[in-house]
């Protein structure tokens, strides 16, 4: 397996670490998304304990309003974050 392949699957591990806590075992409720950012994202993203940030994010990444988070609508999140720590890389 390539770097590349090995960083992919460890955030495909990451999202199934919290997704089977509460509910169907692939998606991520409010409280798993909030535990997950907490814990694994508390240096990337602020207001990792802010309730009112932590129900934007979910809201914004809930498309389907199902009150769970899929994979698929997981990733836009992992991308913003992906973006931002590209961005401090390039800062002087």
């Amino acid at each position: 397996m390539t770097k590349l392949e090995e960083h992919l699957e460890g955030i495909i591990n990451v999202f199934h670490q919290y997704s089977v806590r509460v509910g169907h075992f692939d998606t991520l409720s409010k409280g798993e998304l909030k535990l997950l950012m907490t814990k694994e994202l508390a240096n990337t993203i602020k207001n990792t304990k802010d309730q009112g940030a932590i129900d934007k994010v979910f809201q914004e990444l809930d498309t389907d309003r199902d009150g769970q988070v899929t994979f698929i609508e997981f990733l836009p999140l992992v991308a913003r974050v992906l973006n931002t720590a590209h961005e401090n890389i390039h800062k002087p």
